[in-house]
This record gives C-alpha cells, sequence and structure tokens, in this order.
C-alpha cells in the first residue's frame, strides 16, 4: 500500500503543476533605477530622494517593446513613479526601472508639483495612447499626505509626449476618495471613455475623451462588503475596506457597447453592467437594476485587479489571500466557484498579486510584490520580493475550467497528457513485481477521477 500511496502523491503533484501556468520574466529584490550617472544615483541616495526599501511597483502595462511598471509615491524617497523596462534587454532578469516619458517628467516643477505625481494603475490602449490615473497623493503612509486633485495623463505612445491632462473636477472627489484602477474603452479612437474606479469613496468617474469631460456615477454594488474585510496575506493579518477595485471589459457587442465586470476588493462576489448606462450619467441613474450580480468565487476570496481578455472573453482576476490568480469565461452562464480555473498557485512566488493585464499579443502579464509584508512589517532585501509573470493567454488557461478549446479537443490533449505521466510513473513501478499491474490499473482510476472532478 505504500507504493499506491506514493503514486498517489505524485500523481497529485502533476496535476498541482496546472496551477503554474505562467514563467517568471523578471524579478527583484529591490528596485533600482536607471539614473543618468553613478553619480547621480548616489546623490538621490544622499539626499533621501531615492530610498530603496521605500519602492513598491504596483501597476504594468505592455505597449511594443516596453514593459511599464508605476511605483507610487506611498512614502518618501521614489524618485520616478511611472517607469518602464525594455523587453527586448535580456542581459538581466532585475532590469532598472527608467522614468517615463523622462526624469524631468518626475520633478518637483514651478507650481510645486511633478508632471506626473502617483499613478497606481495605467491602460496602453489600441489607439497607440497611454492612459495613466494620477492618484494626486504624495507619502499616503506617512504623516503628513501632500495631496492634489487626481488626474487622468493621457500620452501618445508614438512621440512619448502628452497629448492631454484631465484634471477631476472637485466635486468628483471626495476627502477619501482613491483613485486605483482604470479601463479605457477605445473601441472608437475618437469617442473613447475611460472609467476610473474610487476604492476610497466608493464610486466609478466616466470620462469622454470627445467631450474632454467627467461625471461620477455611485451604486451599492461598488461598496465594500463587512463581511469580507478581513485579510490574512503571508501571517499578517488585516482590515480593509476597499471598495470598487477590480475592472474589466469585454469586447464591444454589435452596438459598440461593452460590459464592464467589477468588483469591490473588500468583497467575494463579481458584478457587472453595461457601459451603455455608464456612459451618461442620468440614465445610470434611472436604471438602478442594470447593475448586476454574476456569483461568488467563494470564501476567503477577495479579488484586487482584473481584466478581459477580449479575444477568449476570459475575465482573469487576483485572490489575494489565496496567493493565486483566477479566470472565468464569460460566456459561462453560471459565475461560481466550479466555473472558475486556477491558473497560478503558490504561496512565496504569487505573494500578493497587485496587476494583470492581457497584451495586444495575446499574452497574460501578473505583477506580485508582497505589499501586505512591505506595508505592515518590512520586505527581506535578500529575498526576491516582487516578480513579474507572463505566458500566452491560451498556454495560461489550458486544462483550467477556462479552457476555449473544443471539448472533444480538451480531452484529447488531458489524456496525452495522462498517458505520459502514467508511463513516467509506471517506469518507477518493479516490472517484475506481481502487482505491479494492479498498481498501474489503480493510477490510471485515481487519474480519471482527479480529471473529471475539475
Amino acid at each position: 500500500m505504500g507504493g499506491i500511496k506514493t503514486l498517489i502523491f505524485l500523481q497529485l503533484v502533476y496535476i498541482s503543476t496546472c496551477m503554474e501556468q505562467l514563467d517568471i520574466i523578471y524579478e527583484w529584490k529591490q528596485l533600482d533605477f536607471d539614473f543618468l550617472t553613478p553619480e547621480a544615483r548616489q546623490q538621490a541616495i544622499d539626499s533621501g530622494a531615492f530610498i530603496p526599501e521605500n519602492n513598491m511597483p504596483m501597476g504594468l502595462e505592455i505597449y511594443g517593446d516596453k514593459l511599464f511598471i508605476t511605483v507610487p509615491r506611498w512614502r518618501n524617497g521614489v524618485p520616478a513613479s511611472l517607469t518602464y523596462v525594455n523587453l527586448k534587454d535580456n542581459s538581466t532578469k532585475s532590469p532598472k526601472l527608467k522614468p517615463y516619458p523622462s526624469w524631468a517628467a518626475h520633478s518637483i516643477g514651478s507650481d510645486g508639483k511633478p508632471e506626473i505625481v502617483s499613478p497606481f494603475r495605467i491602460r496602453a490602449d489600441r489607439c497607440d495612447r497611454l492612459w495613466v490615473l494620477d492618484n494626486g497623493k504624495i507619502g499616503n503612509l506617512e504623516v503628513n499626505t501632500t495631496k492634489f486633485l487626481p488626474s487622468i495623463i493621457i500620452y501618445d505612445l508614438k512621440t512619448d509626449t502628452i497629448l492631454r491632462r484631465f484634471v477631476f473636477p472637485e466635486d468628483q472627489v471626495k476627502e477619501d476618495s482613491g483613485f486605483a484602477n482604470i479601463a479605457v474603452e477605445d473601441t472608437d479612437c475618437d469617442k473613447t471613455y475611460a472609467y476610473a474606479g474610487d476604492v476610497g469613496k466608493p464610486g466609478i468617474v466616466v470620462y469622454s475623451w470627445e467631450k474632454n469631460e467627467s461625471w461620477r456615477i455611485t451604486h451599492h454594488y461598488f461598496h465594500p462588503d463587512p463581511i469580507a474585510c478581513d485579510f490574512s496575506v503571508k501571517g499578517h493579518n488585516f482590515s480593509w475596506t476597499d471598495a470598487i477595485f477590480g475592472l474589466g471589459l469585454s469586447a464591444p457587442n454589435a452596438d459598440n457597447y461593452s460590459t464592464l465586470y467589477f468588483h469591490p476588493m473588500a468583497s467575494y462576489n463579481e458584478f457587472a453592467v453595461s457601459t451603455e448606462y455608464l456612459r451618461n450619467q442620468s440614465v445610470a441613474e434611472a436604471n438602478f437594476d442594470a447593475f448586476k450580480v454574476l456569483g461568488s468565487r467563494g470564501p476567503n476570496a477577495q479579488s484586487s485587479a482584473s481584466f478581459v481578455d477580449p479575444k477568449t472573453g476570459v475575465l482573469f482576476y487576483s485572490l489575494v489571500n489565496l496567493n493565486a490568480v483566477a479566470c472565468w469565461r464569460t460566456t459561462n452562464k453560471e459565475y461560481g466557484m466550479k466555473n472558475q480555473g486556477r491558473i497560478y498557485m503558490d504561496d512565496e512566488k504569487m505573494i500578493y498579486p497587485t496587476d494583470i493585464k492581457v497584451d495586444y499579443d495575446e499574452n497574460l502579464w501578473v505583477l506580485s510584490n508582497r505589499m501586505p509584508i512591505w506595508m505592515y512589517s518590512k520586505l527581506n532585501p535578500d529575498e526576491v520580493n516582487f516578480r513579474v509573470f507572463s505566458a500566452p493567454v491560451l498556454n495560461a488557461i489550458s486544462h483550467t475550467a477556462c479552457d476555449v478549446t473544443p471539448r472533444s479537443d480538451i480531452l484529447t490533449k488531458y489524456v496525452n497528457k495522462l498517458k505520459n505521466v502514467t508511463s513516467k510513473i509506471a517506469s518507477k513501478i518493479n516490472p517484475n513485481s506481481g502487482a505491479a499491474s494492479l498498481q498501474f490499473s489503480l493510477i490510471v482510476l485515481i487519474s480519471s477521477i482527479i480529471l473529471f472532478s475539475f
């Protein structure tokens, strides 16, 4: 029986590898920046303009050969809050961050603030524009917080110049507002809409590129769920009352409206609404029931960032308490635990997945940053603390509940993998053993039970 237990264990180990379907592309123990000279770097350290341990990567985006990474000014000592690395540079797995669009954009200007204050997350649209949601706060975790009105800065990614800066009207910014995530509906480049979620004071600020104006929409589905405010990450227990956070836009329908999938961070549920109702404040207020509850991710399944791949229709989202990235096919009629797949789960490498994107080449990207440890304790500078993961979307969702491969092809893939793994395990059995045939049959039976229970 000991041999059979070993085989069962080996088979379970094989199945568990289906939860590691992403590759690590970059990793850092601490962030560093591409200063103009070594002397400039040392001067920044001496002056306190650069304090390595105070730099925390928060958001990511991909455009061409640039991987953008935001570094919000939660604490002092952040020299640049919007940066990038060159994806073509394979010289190191821990590249230095380059400021975008320049060092000057992150320096204090004549008005007492930099061009870019403190963005959390960003979005590159299909019209070659980078939408930067600037939270406008410096020193959120310090004693004194400097506050500017939040804004959306739009850059031309072909020329790296500002196309427009839109400052949110004061009446759309509340005392506790904190804008942490943005989704961009770019079906029409001239009639693009941006949706900025207010995680501090529940609401969505909708911005029209064509009209160059915004309006604020509220709904009780944007609010945190008091039952879901308790978090636990790597031994750190804390309470967060974060409101609407995850934002994911589907591909447009025949009328050029998308579905916005959203959830508060302090919640187990997923919600949805057509952008038909968001594009006009009065229409949204008159159609309260247009906002739908899709279902629950299950216990302990709070989520931060999310993103919809428009091609496959798969919604990707983080599971921060579980150190995991999961998915759900939006074409599925039911949003329940049995219809949700796990793409990656690791209690060391995926501690606090903080942002998720799919690029225009159909690759999934995920950033993890161990933020709760950084906030409530201290990161170990000798350990890898920040990681960027990636894989083609079809590879990432393969053999999960989100797999879009035709059913017959899925079964063929499972059978082929099953043959490979059982052959490897069978080779470990003594062929002269009288129990070999029985044990091999048990492997196949156990494998089948496990496979078809997924």
